[in-house]
């Protein structure tokens, strides 16, 4: 058995894009767009709205989603030479952008990363005690 990602039909890949691509606006730039400018990502007061309301607010993963996903996120910021800001890097050929100017060069991308794992740790508590309790092998 393995865990299955909930829109295709193949294993779950624990990217780290499940928390910062909900900021994504394109072709939204009239509805999300409008309704994330308000927010300063580099803003700490900001960031956790924005993580509490856009990041962790993912209701199409299960339990056992959020805790491989804070598992690897978890290793990631365990390891000094990761580069969180290349997640926010948007190549010019592909169909995507940010809400505001902020997003392509966060003061701390780490720290923004950062940030979610411990509010998930908070929010996330009694989804990822659950699915720690489990035999994985059976999922």
């Amino acid at each position: 058995m393995m865990l299955r990602d909930p829109f295709l039909d193949e294993e779950f890949r624990p990217d780290l894009m499940w928390f910062i691509g909900v900021f994504g606006v394109y072709d939204r730039e009239e509805t999300l767009g409008a309704e994330l400018e308000v927010y300063d990502p580099n803003n700490k007061d900001d960031r956790a709205e924005l993580i509490r309301k856009y990041s962790l607010n993912l209701g199409y993963l299960t339990y056992r989603h959020k805790l491989v996903l804070m598992e690897s996120l978890a290793d990631k910021l365990n390891d000094e030479s990761y580069d969180f800001q290349g997640l926010f890097d948007i190549d010019e050929d592909e169909a995507a952008s940010w809400a505001r100017g902020e997003w392509y060069e966060l003061k701390d991308p780490r720290g923004f990363l950062q940030h979610v794992y411990t509010l998930a740790q908070e929010v996330w508590k009694d989804d990822l005690l659950k699915a720690s309790q489990e035999d994985r092998a059976t999922w």
